[in-house]
């Protein structure tokens, strides 16, 4: 990439944290999909659509996925460019639109996950330091519905006793209020017994806190423990768990959007799928039209 285009990018990305609150990992992706765009493009200034249209054949082997995410984050790019006068027009129409299915997520069981919890109840019972850590990691895990840089990222006084809520900054540097079970309260009161007092963080590991790594492997020894393929479990699915078994259980959904912290209710929508029959039965028995006969 050249000076000039590295510092059109830097620009923007500038804008995209100011303006749009976008967070460190966004920031990133953002920046890896224009440098890689830039290698085949040449000058972000001067390309034309001709240009632009190149880059379909140069992504033919990519994911539909991939190449979605590329296409969005230089038709921002380029809008950007025209918006602040650095281009005259936008070549972004020439970017290719695949098409393509969001996958459904994987799921546990609410069996699988009442394994998980027993297997790690009984290992915390013991009082050994790591087995009681992990309790009350699966327990906001599975019980708040927290992503995984939001449970490591936790402070130390994230969850206070009494208070049926913790603040969590997510996605886009954006603060929410999650709420947080007596039982996850509890699991978390008995870990802090064991936190070093000067520590900053809820989960410290060494001068920082526990990285996603360690925790998507905890996740998995959690789910071995339980006689559960650990390849089939990770702190993510443990979210969809939480959102699914919620919906399941009655939950609106746009009350499972705010617990989530999604900013589309069209991401909150693909948990629709896990419970089909009992959705129409809601239907059938809620709608006003339920109750009145022909």
């Amino acid at each position: 990439m050249s000076p000039d285009d590295r510092a059109l990018v830097d620009r923007f990305l500038d804008m995209m944290a100011a303006e749009a609150g976008a967070s460190k990992h966004t920031l990133t992706a953002y920046r890896n999909d224009l440098e890689r765009a830039a290698e085949t493009l040449g000058s972000f200034g001067s390309a034309s659509a001709t240009d632009v249209s190149k880059l379909g054949s140069s992504w033919a082997d990519l994911a539909p996925s991939t190449v979605a995410r590329r296409s969005a984050a230089l038709r921002r790019f380029f809008g950007f460019l025209v918006d602040e006068g650095l281009r005259r027009d936008d070549p972004s129409s020439a970017l290719p639109r695949p098409r393509f299915e969001r996958p459904l997520p994987r799921i546990l069981d609410e069996d699988e996950v009442r394994r998980m919890f027993e297997s790690a109840e009984d290992r915390a019972a013991s009082g050994e330091g790591a087995a009681v850590r992990n309790l009350a990691l699966l327990e906001l895990l599975y019980g708040s519905g927290l992503r995984a840089s939001e449970l490591v990222g936790l402070p130390r006084a994230a969850v206070r006793a009494g208070q049926p809520f913790l603040m969590v900054r997510g996605k886009g540097a954006k603060d929410r209020l999650v709420p947080i079970s007596s039982r996850a309260e509890t699991a978390v009161q008995r870990w802090l017994e064991q936190v070093p007092s000067g520590a900053p963080w809820l989960f410290p590991s060494g001068k920082a806190h526990l990285s996603r790594v360690r925790l998507f492997q905890i996740v998995r020894t959690l789910a071995a423990d339980a006689g559960i393929p650990p390849e089939r479990v990770s702190p993510h699915v443990l979210r969809h768990a939480f959102a699914t078994h919620l919906l399941s259980g009655g939950a609106d959904l746009r009350v499972l959007q705010s617990l989530l912290g999604h900013a589309d209710i069209a991401t909150t929508q693909i948990y629709t799928h896990v419970d089909s029959a009992r959705l129409v039965e809601l239907v059938n028995a809620r709608h006003p039209l339920a109750t009145r006969s022909r």
